[in-house]
């Protein structure tokens, strides 16, 4: 484990605490936590610009030209606005 000392205004120091005794956790578990969701967040991102960057305009035109050309199904029309 690495230790950091973070400097937080005092509003938000203390509203990491409500929340943390309100799920019954640390304070430091709750920021550990937090930092591992945005971690996760920032990753996917990541993960998904590379995979963006992967595909062609060309190959989705073609692929989305194999969808057959139905009304749609029950419940999936699109609302009129």
């Amino acid at each position: 484990m690495t230790a950091l000392t973070v400097r937080l205004p005092n509003s938000v120091h203390q509203k990491i605490r409500e929340l943390a005794e309100r799920d019954e956790i640390s304070v430091n578990q709750f920021i550990a936590a937090a930092v591992s969701e945005k971690m996760a967040s920032v990753m996917t991102v990541d993960y998904l610009k590379q995979e963006a960057a992967k595909g062609s305009r060309s190959d989705f035109d073609r692929f989305l030209n194999l969808v057959p050309n139905h009304p749609p199904v029950a419940g999936d029309e699109m609302p009129n606005h």
